[in-house]
């Protein structure tokens, strides 16, 4: 596996500071046939490094721009990076063992908020690190065995060339979320696993701020009850469902509880206090992650928020027949 060469795909608005972080750090892998290609918008900022291609893209999806340059891209493996991320020194060493056996047509690992992030980007990342109130937290640590998963996102994946291309590539219509629905084909289609390893580590900046924290989840609220209705393989999971049964439930037991107090409020405080228990809950189980108390109380208050968020974005098929997304 040593000669197989890898295109490093990275869709990104504008040469940023933070590509001009991550490509030096890229260079100092310990695998070195790769070639790094960055598609902005427009490429006329100066910026050039070794093994580097810039290329401008237009103002188009980040699934179009991977598009792009995925079938002329050099490399047998193709690995996907966002620009806010950066990978560990054996990034490429350890993905492409996997890649031996046959059966293999992708391989995700986690994305870990950095240290050195700021305090409120620490306290975003650490909201998925429980597995008390989030379904995933293996995508954000380095935890548990390798396994089998049917949805990986696009920050940190790598695929076969061949079968990237066999599936007909990322579908455009849908940004954030076009990585689900490429999963699902490539599963479906080409009868191959996609492995998740917890040592195919990068590093992922993540949002600096309450509100910003809030405005992704609250995309991604409305772009998973789409996958929900119409994808059933990896999309309709009951687990899914649990912020907006806690929203609907705020709001059901409330309007019940003002008109019928005296029966019927000591049964919804009952039901607050197990949630309150299971905040507290996740803040150790948090704690016990990351060392840092302080990052893991304040998360507290993003969780709560971040289920009330997602909950209501994910009840919108209300109002949206067809989702459509936008390009920000």
């Amino acid at each position: 596996m040593t000669e197989i060469k890898v295109s490093i795909i990275i869709p990104v608005k504008e040469i940023n500071d933070y590509i001009r972080e991550s490509v030096p750090i890229i260079l100092k892998m310990d695998y070195q046939n790769y070639e790094i290609i960055i598609l902005p918008n427009e490429d006329n900022i100066p910026f050039s490094a070794e093994k580097t291609k810039i290329v401008s893209s237009g103002k188009v999806w980040p699934a179009q721009k991977r598009n792009i340059w995925a079938d002329i891209a050099k490399g047998e493996i193709l690995a996907f990076l966002d620009d806010d991320a950066y990978p560990r020194s054996d990034w490429l060493t350890t993905a492409l063992k996997y890649f031996e056996d046959k059966n293999i047509v992708g391989v995700g690992g986690p994305w870990i908020t950095p240290l050195n992030d700021p305090f409120w980007a620490r306290v975003s990342g650490a909201v998925f690190l429980s597995k008390i109130w989030w379904w995933n937290p293996e995508r954000y640590i380095s935890v548990w065995e390798e396994k089998y998963v049917d949805d990986w996102p696009s920050v940190n994946l790598f695929i076969r060339k061949q079968d990237f291309l066999a599936i007909w590539w990322f579908d455009n219509d849908f940004w954030p979320g076009e990585d689900t629905k490429l999963c699902l084909d490539l599963i479906k289609k080409t009868w191959k696993n996609i492995l998740y390893s917890p040592e195919v580590v990068v590093w992922h900046h993540r949002r600096s701020g309450f509100i910003k924290h809030l405005n992704q989840v609250w995309n991604y609220g409305l772009h998973r009850w789409h996958f929900f209705r119409n994808w059933d393989e990896n999309s309709r999971k009951l687990i899914y469902l649990v912020p907006t049964l806690f929203l609907l439930f705020l709001i059901f037991w409330l309007a019940i509880s003002i008109l019928f107090w005296w029966i019927i409020v000591d049964v919804y405080l009952i039901w607050l206090y197990i949630y309150f228990l299971a905040l507290v809950l996740a803040i150790l189980d948090i704690y016990l992650r990351i060392k840092n108390f302080s990052v893991a109380f304040c998360s507290s208050f993003y969780i709560f928020f971040t289920h009330i968020v997602y909950g209501y974005k994910f009840l919108q098929w209300l109002l949206k027949e067809n989702l459509i997304s936008k390009l920000r």
